[in-house]
């Protein structure tokens, strides 16, 4: 639920090597009018080669574009400097021995250097109006829009609508581009709306409001003429219901056809339009949607509380009506503060929020008061309402989605037993949060060779669109697309996960080993849980969400070898293997396990090691996640209510690691690492059951020992659903 500025790519800015040795121009005078046309050309970081950037002369100014970056007109300010109109930006070309410009930098990223690569190329910008207007619904608030309506295509065109919290000001012809570029280009009547209660909508603003009951004769409303008994009252659903009829009637030029689109927060508002839609919504896009946010999404994870999060986001979205920026203050060398530290001296979240400064939020007296899986977060499950495929729906996650990577894989699953006209697309990549916005070929430090995120834009999503908003050809996907690591190809499905992926069953064994076959002797791994020493979720320190530098975007990334040595990790590793391991499915956690408390929380994680003589050195003994998730013991019977563990009893923990579509290459190892603290993305456990752990005590913490059981009468396993199955099982 991030800020849209966090997945789209910026103006400029994309990562890139340093560069140190490059000649500079000492001259300070402009040069004539006529020499702008030396520094025409395309230029290209190395790095990221599917962003190039272009100048050319136009109206005696040099101009600036790229793929997703309007023309802007740039002003001399000597040789080589020009600033960027409308931009504190600056551009600075370094020159060869010739005096020919050969390579250049933007300041908003000076280690990104481009060369010149070829002769500037020019793209399609559509000259995109402006216009505001406040859009009345049914209980009479009025809700903010921008519209972004092409002044240079004749033909009516359908609307593309995206209703978000992050506010709408900022939408511009610019915007549009930079933030959905293919879309921009083939041409839509954009609207970006407000919801209730934020920026310049009117009403109140309710964090993930409950469906309305549409039923007619119900005490809801449907949300078109005659749906229930109030006419009055209100969801998203409605909202964007009322939405799309003004539109159809106050916005000349269009073809009579809604589409909508959005990211996160902006995703379950996606979603909502296509509960009881309009019926001139033909197509929605749901991309990172949270759907539930106390089972798997942004606050809870199967009953374990997302603490820095559930802080941060919920300060950031409730202190005002716009956004504010979370900080964690000063360490006593001015430094600022690691939040392990912040978060681990204030200890409940009860003392977070009494310490924050801040009034109390209506979202944390949610989770204060309503710990548990209870009618005010299940209102809020939107899986509950999916009863049937309204409209074709093309859902989009990340596998590496640090935010809401439950959310797109449930929606699909739940919408595919209704589909019954093959509506249901589905489109899963190595993605972050997001991140299908940008061109890159990487993330963080993998590499896949290829910009998945464009592909997926061009081949997939604009198609989709085009298909059920234009009726034109070209949207070939049957079900699912999938972009395959470890081979780093794409694969298309005709349903998720593929029919031919056999579930097998990878044993825990004593003495930190994995097995494909039953193992007939009876063993035990013990650790021990301290909450005083929590194990950090991600390397130190750890910043603000979305604070300056924060590295919580890649963490679902990093090398795992930074805990993978401590005493409260049990690790278990099969041999290297001998060859391809191809997983694509759900992956099932099923493990036996006992504590010495009454109360804990059960951390596993699948992951790929890549051998020590790895080509890339950065991979060497690289310990990628490929699955991971959180289970919080107390819930283990029921999650509407805790209840306490009993000290040395033997309970099952069985739940979801969620999908994964992924080669783990011969030479490889695989890796099941299992601990009961990830700390402070999730809050710690105090280990002794209290009735609500947001406002345990400091003496309620206390350590445990936690024991993992295997063989024939308690066969932890995880269960993979392999594409590769073999007669022979040891040929892995």
């Amino acid at each position: 639920m991030s800020p849209i500025r966090v997945a789209l790519v910026a103006l400029c800015i994309v990562p890139g090597a340093a560069a140190h040795s490059w000649r500079h121009s000492d001259a300070s005078q402009p040069s004539p009018a006529a020499a702008l046309e030396s520094f025409a050309g395309e230029y290209t970081d190395p790095s990221e080669p599917d962003t190039p950037l272009s100048f050319y002369v136009q109206n005696g100014k040099l101009t600036m574009e790229s793929d997703r970056s309007v023309p802007a007109e740039l002003k001399q300010t000597s040789a080589t400097h020009f600033t960027i109109s409308e931009s504190r930006m600056t551009v600075h070309f370094m020159m060869d021995d010739s005096g020919r410009p050969e390579s250049v930098t933007i300041s908003d990223d000076p280690q990104a250097v481009y060369r010149r690569t070829g002769e500037p190329v020019h793209h399609v910008f559509h000259d995109y109006k402006r216009s505001e207007v406040m859009i009345p619904m049914r209980d009479g608030i009025k809700l903010h829009a921008v519209i972004l309506k092409p002044a240079d295509i004749t033909q009516p065109l359908p609307f593309l609508i995206q209703r978000t919290p992050y506010g709408v000001d900022g939408t511009t012809r610019s915007f549009f581009f930079r933030a959905r570029p293919e879309l921009a280009r083939d041409g839509y009547i954009y609207v970006g709306e407000d919801i209730r209660g934020r920026f310049k909508s009117e009403g109140e603003f309710v964090m993930s409001r409950p469906l309305a009951d549409h039923h007619p004769g119900s005490p809801g409303t449907g949300p078109g003429p005659g749906g229930g008994q109030d006419a009055k009252a209100v969801d998203e659903s409605t909202d964007a219901y009322d939405t799309v009829e003004w539109l159809l009637k106050n916005v000349p030029g269009n073809n009579g056809r809604a589409g909508f689109v959005g990211t996160s927060y902006p995703g379950f508002l996606t979603i909502m339009a296509g509960i009881d839609p309009h019926p001139a919504v033909k197509a929605i896009s749901p991309q990172a949607p949270m759907v539930d946010v106390w089972m798997g999404d942004d606050f809870f994870h199967n009953g374990a509380f997302r603490q820095t999060y559930g802080y941060d986001y919920v300060y950031g979205l409730e202190t005002n009506k716009q956004t504010s920026d979370v900080r964690y203050g000063k360490d006593w060398t001015g430094k600022p503060r690691d939040g392990y530290d912040f978060f681990l001296e204030r200890g409940s979240f009860a003392e977070d929020v009494k310490k924050s400064g801040s009034r109390m939020l209506p979202t944390w007296k949610l989770f204060l008061e309503h710990p548990a899986y209870d009618t005010v977060w299940s209102s809020r499950g939107v899986e509950h309402d999916l009863k049937s495929v309204t409209v074709p729906t093309l859902t989009v996650g990340g596998y590496y989605d640090q935010e809401d990577m439950f959310g797109p894989q449930i929606e699909y699953s739940t919408l595919e037993p209704h589909d019954d006209k093959h509506d249901n697309f589905l489109v899963l990549g190595p993605w972050r949060h997001g991140y299908w916005s940008s061109s890159s070929r990487r993330l963080g430090n993998l590499e896949y060779g290829e910009p998945i995120g464009r592909e997926f834009r061009e081949r997939i999503e604009a198609k989709f669109f085009a298909h059920y908003l234009k009726d034109e050809p070209g949207f070939d996907l049957e079900d699912t697309a999938s972009f395959q690591t470890g081979s780093n190809i794409w694969k298309r499905y005709s349903h998720f996960p593929p029919k031919q992926a056999e579930v097998t069953s990878l044993h825990l064994e004593g003495d930190g080993k994995l097995s494909w076959t039953e193992t007939k002797a009876e063993a035990k791994t013990t650790y021990v849980s301290d909450p005083a020493n929590p194990i950090p979720y991600r390397h130190r320190p750890i910043q603000p969400t979305y604070g300056d530098n924060s590295q919580w975007f890649d963490w679902l990334t990093e090398d795992q070898g930074f805990v993978t040595g401590r005493k409260d990790v049990a690790v278990f590793k099969l041999p290297a293997l001998k060859k391809d391991l191809v997983v694509t499915g759900e992956v099932i956690a099923d493990i036996f396990a006992a504590t010495t408390g009454t109360d804990n929380d059960m951390v596993v994680k699948l992951i790929d090691q890549y051998p020590d003589d790895d080509p890339d050195p950065r991979m060497r003994g690289y310990q990628l996640m490929t699955n991971e998730e959180i289970f919080r013991g107390r819930y283990l019977d029921r999650f509407d209510q805790g209840r306490p563990l009993r000290a040395g009893s033997i309970r099952e923990y069985r739940y979801s690691l969620h999908d994964v579509d992924r080669v783990f290459k011969a030479g490889h190892t695989v890796m099941v690492e299992i601990q009961s603290t990830w700390f402070p993305l999730y809050d710690r456990n105090p280990q002794t059951f209290v009735p609500n752990i947001m406002t345990a005590r400091p003496e309620d913490y206390k350590p445990a020992t936690i024991t993992i059981y295997s063989g024939p009468q308690y066969d932890s396993n995880l269960q993979l659903p392999l594409m590769n199955a073999c007669d022979h099982i040891d040929c892995f």
